[in-house]
């Protein structure tokens, strides 16, 4: 048996998702058609896209689906940032997804966007105080703010409504990158709002939804240039056909997080995986008691656990666990066989031996005691191993 400890990357899709997908699959009709058929299609999407803005505290109107997180955040920054010409800066924290790193990175070399890089404390939080510099230096030439939510490598949950309110004062609107925090934290996007937040971006594979769809909440006031053109749907924001049986799905998923968000204080789901990301630091410092918790150990997701082992490639760690019937990752992205450190460490200050020894734990609604129990097993081999063929050589140029 497989333990799966990836959440982070995917979470499985819920059994009732699965359902609901397979069944309005069978559904025919173009939800722009005029007839019947293509009305009751319609119908099906607009009550989806209902729940799914239930699930974000925003209004239905404000739901843009996309094909995924990725083409969210695309839409979001790119879509701000043409509408805000002829402003260039863009204000970045240096940990963010390569999602938003990669997009803005295209339009500095393709667009003449000027990327400014706001650094991280050693717990993975945004310098406050070097946003507002950055900000107050020439806050007519920034064209918007990007801010991940709650870090997807080590879990560490961001001050959003106090960078976005930093942006407000002079404004900047703001991107927030809610795939990682989607489904493990509230997400509250009237209130963010309220705070000075334009766009929030979304995936339904993180929360038990289907892989391929995504969504962009974007305010009612706020104004983008769209990434596709064609037939006008979703306020003209992104034209195209849109999945009525990804949007189903996403909704029964969406409505089983909402439900899991609002348990009483103290219970519920939330409650259930901070316990058993608890066992796992305590287990790991048992057995490595040199490994370093990384990320905020207070403001963090209730299911991350993220480490940096001294002596060890991450990769080496991941790949002998998954030997051993153990699915984890690391926080480092790999080129050709060569492990590289990961760029959220290195934006945290951590060197470059530190950044390459990095392992993400994160867990799930399948996610039991039992899964615990077994990685906890395979892990001392697995260390000690790993321990012994020490950190790679690293190709020369690199």
């Amino acid at each position: 048996m497989v333990v799966y400890l990836d959440h982070a990357a995917t979470t499985p899709m819920l059994p009732a998702a699965i359902s609901a997908y397979a069944e309005a699959m069978g559904v025919v009709g173009n939800p722009a058609s005029v007839h019947s058929q293509g009305q009751n299609a319609k119908r099906m999407l607009e009550e989806s896209r209902e729940i799914v803005s239930q699930s974000l505290a925003c209004d239905p109107i404000e739901v843009v689906f996309t094909g995924s997180g990725t083409e969210a955040i695309n839409l979001g920054i790119k879509g701000l940032y043409w509408a805000r010409a002829p402003r260039r800066r863009i204000l970045v924290p240096g940990g963010e997804h390569h999602a938003t790193l990669d997009t803005v990175e295209w339009l500095a070399q393709h667009d003449g966007a000027v990327i400014e890089w706001i650094p991280l404390d050693e717990g993975g939080r945004i310098d406050l105080a070097a946003l507002e510099a950055a900000i107050i230096r020439d806050p007519l030439d920034v064209a918007l703010v990007s801010v991940i939510m709650a870090n997807n490598e080590v879990g560490t949950i961001e001050p959003v409504a106090e960078i976005a309110a930093l942006a407000a004062a002079h404004g900047i609107p703001v991107h927030v990158d809610a795939v990682a925090a989607y489904g493990y934290i509230p997400v509250d996007f009237r209130t963010l709002a309220a705070a000075g937040v334009s766009a929030l971006s979304v995936s339904a594979h993180k929360v038990g939804g289907p892989v391929g769809i995504g969504a962009l909440v974007l305010g009612r006031a706020t104004t983008v240039e769209p990434l596709i053109h064609g037939g006008g749907q979703q306020r003209k924001v992104r034209s195209g056909t849109q999945d009525v049986a990804a949007a189903v799905s996403f909704a029964v998923a969406a409505s089983a997080v909402t439900a899991q968000l609002t348990a009483p204080a103290g219970g519920g789901e939330t409650a259930r995986l901070r316990a058993l990301r608890d066992r796992v630091i305590a287990g790991v410092a048992l057995v490595a008691p040199t490994a370093v918790l990384n990320g905020d150990p207070a403001r963090r997701l209730p299911g991350n656990a993220h480490f940096s082992f001294a002596g060890c490639e991450g990769d080496s760690l991941l790949f002998l666990l998954d030997a051993a019937g153990v699915s984890v990752s690391t926080g480092s992205a790999c080129q050709a066989g060569v492990p590289e450190p990961s760029h959220v460490l290195r934006a945290m200050g951590r060197n470059e031996l530190e950044s390459r020894g990095a392992l993400r734990i994160t867990l799930g609604h399948t996610s039991t005691d039992a899964d615990v129990d077994a990685l906890l097993a395979a892990l001392p081999a697995a260390h000690a191993q790993a321990l012994a063929a020490g950190m790679a050589d690293r190709v020369p140029g690199h």
